[in-house]
C-alpha cells in the first residue's frame, strides 16, 4: 500500500514498500494517487540524522530501562557509573535496543559505527535496519541528539524519487530552528519505508 507523508509546508513523499516512489507537493501527490494513505505531520520533512557515535553510544554506554529509574535515574551511564554495573549479554542487548529507540526518537536513520565487537550490541543493531558504517572515530561529545555533539551535523542521502524510504519529521518552521532546538522536536522516524517512531 501507497502512504503519502506530509509536512506542513505541503511537502510530500509517497513510500511504497521501502522505497520513495515519488516526492512533491501534497496536493500534487494525492491527486496522482487518490487511494493513498496520508498521514500529515507538524513540521518539516528532512532526510534524517547520522549519528557519528554508534559505538560510544551503544558499546560504550548503558541505557537504563525505565524500572531501573529509581535505582540507576533515566540519563545514559557511561565510564565509572557503567564500569560498576554488572554487564552481560541479555543487558547489552537491552540496552542497546533502547539506545537505537531514544536515536530513531531523535530522527536518526543511520548509525555510524565501526565494527561493533559486542554481539548482543551488534545484533540489536542489525535488527533495527539502521545503516551503519565510519572509519576511524570522530571527535565531539556522544550525544543521542546530533545537534548536542558539537559536530556538524550530517543528514543521510536526498529523498528523491526510487531513493530508500528513510526520513524523519521535526516540529519546527523551518531548518534554522531545528539547529536551534535540535533533534529532540522529531515527531516521526521513517526507515526503509517503516514508521519505526512516532512521537505520542
Amino acid at each position: 500500500m501507497l502512504t503519502i507523508h506530509a509536512d506542513s509546508r505541503g511537502h510530500a513523499l509517497a513510500v511504497k514498500g521501502a522505497w520513495i516512489a515519488e516526492a512533491g507537493t501534497l496536493a500534487d501527490l494525492v491527486a496522482a494517487h487518490p487511494g493513498a494513505r496520508v498521514r500529515e505531520w507538524p513540521g518539516i520533512l528532512t532526510p534524517g540524522l547520522i549519528n557519528l557515535h554508534g559505538n560510544e553510544l551503544l558499546e560504550e554506554t548503558y541505557h537504563p530501562d525505565p524500572r531501573e529509574a529509581d535505582e540507576l535515574g533515566t540519563e545514559p551511564l557511561t565510564g565509572d557509573a557503567l564500569a560498576a554495573l554488572t554487564m552481560d549479554d541479555a543487558r547489552w542487548g537491552a540496552s542497546a535496543r533502547r539506545g537505537l529507540q531514544r536515536m530513531l526518537a531523535h530522527g536518526t536513520v543511520r548509525v555510524a559505527c565501526e565494527e561493533l565487537r559486542n554481539r548482543a550490541v551488534r545484533d540489536a543493531v542489525h535488527r533495527s535496519a539502521l545503516a551503519m558504517g565510519r572509519l576511524g572515530r570522530p571527535g565531539g561529545t556522544p550525544a543521542l541528539d546530533p545537534y548536542r555533539s558539537g559536530l556538524p551535523v550530517e543528514f543521510a542521502e536526498p529523498r528523491e524519487r526510487h531513493s530508500a524510504a528513510r526520513f524523519a519529521v521535526f516540529d519546527v518552521q523551518d531548518e534554522a530552528e531545528l539547529a536551534e532546538r535540535g533533534a529532540g522536536t522529531c515527531v516521526a522516524t521513517v526507515v526503509d519505508g517503516r514508521l519505526v517512531y512516532r512521537r505520542r
